[in-house]
């Protein structure tokens, strides 16, 4: 073998050897993350199964909130989820076809995806402080699900404009192009061409923002949440308890915490289920979509 063929078998045996380390470490980052989901929830399942029964799901706390159940807790957190939703769906969809379909890209357009961004990372407590500022104090509507849902609707707005946006792009450009040398408008081709193609792509990543909503607890502390109230709500402007919350008041300000215990792993396992709930029936409608895709 001649010194450039030994050089060339050098130089592939050295990308082989990269080529295995890299892959060896990629799959050992992925097995970490697993066990350490795997760990958090045999954590969760092992200490909170025991308190899960009939009358934990169906009563409200007693005694201090040391007996008793939460199901005022998992009914305000399923409003509150679900108003988040109808709060931040539509303003995210609208936003991303106006910022993809409409907007002059410019500078203008590019400083506002900037913001965008920007606030995907600014801290829930954040969202929290400018719901009690606006909603709760400037436009008086209270310590309640309204203002709860309208903060954490806001909460996550930026992640469902960034989902929208990258659905909406992925459609061909030739569907828009066909639809309109038929003479078809602009917004008629949006909405019956672009945006039944593109909601399987925006629910994907809407999921993401329906878990954090259900999960947050500051935005809800400064703006819907109660500490205790054994009655459910009657209306919007009334304010409710929550799962979140109300773990964090368990572990932290009970009169007992030792006492409740079980009951806050107990809660954390069924915020978990809640949460995977919700987004099971936002799979389902995706899985739906997907096969009724025209393209």
């Amino acid at each position: 073998m001649n010194t450039n063929g030994m050089a060339g078998a050098r130089l592939m045996r050295w990308r082989y050897l990269k080529q295995t380390i890299f892959f060896t470490l990629v799959r050992a980052s992925a097995l970490l993350i697993v066990l350490a989901l795997g760990g958090i929830l045999f954590h969760i399942f092992y200490h909170g199964l025991s308190a899960i029964n009939w009358e934990f799901i169906t009563r409200p706390p007693t005694h201090s909130m040391t007996k008793g159940g939460i199901l005022p807790a998992i009914l305000g957190t399923i409003y509150l989820t679900v108003g988040a939703v109808a709060v931040g769906l539509p303003l995210g969809i609208a936003s991303a076809i106006y910022l993809t379909e409409y907007a002059k890209q410019g500078r203008v357009i590019r400083l506002i995806k900037v913001g965008i961004n920007c606030l995907a990372g600014v801290p829930s407590v954040v969202f929290g402080l400018f719901g009690l500022g606006f909603f709760v104090i400037f436009l008086g509507f209270g310590s309640s699900i309204l203002s709860g849902s309208l903060t954490l609707g806001f909460l996550i707005l930026p992640t469902i404009i960034g989902a929208a946006e990258e659905a909406l792009k992925s459609v061909p450009q030739t569907f828009r192009e066909a639809s309109l040398s038929l003479g078809v408008s602009k917004w008629q081709t949006i909405y019956r061409i672009v945006l039944p193609n593109a909601l399987p792509g925006i629910l994907t990543g809407s999921i993401l923002g329906i878990g954090r909503a259900a999960g947050e607890t500051a935005p809800i502390m400064f703006t819907a949440a109660a500490y205790f109230t054994a009655k459910l709500p009657g209306s919007v402007f009334d304010e409710v308890m929550a799962l979140p919350y109300h773990i964090y008041v368990l572990a932290t300000a009970g009169t007992n915490i030792e006492a409740t215990r079980p009951i806050q792993f107990g809660t954390v396992l069924v915020l978990v289920a809640v949460v995977l709930g919700i987004d099971l029936v936002a799979i389902v409608i995706r899985g739906y979509m997907r096969r009724n895709k025209r393209w």
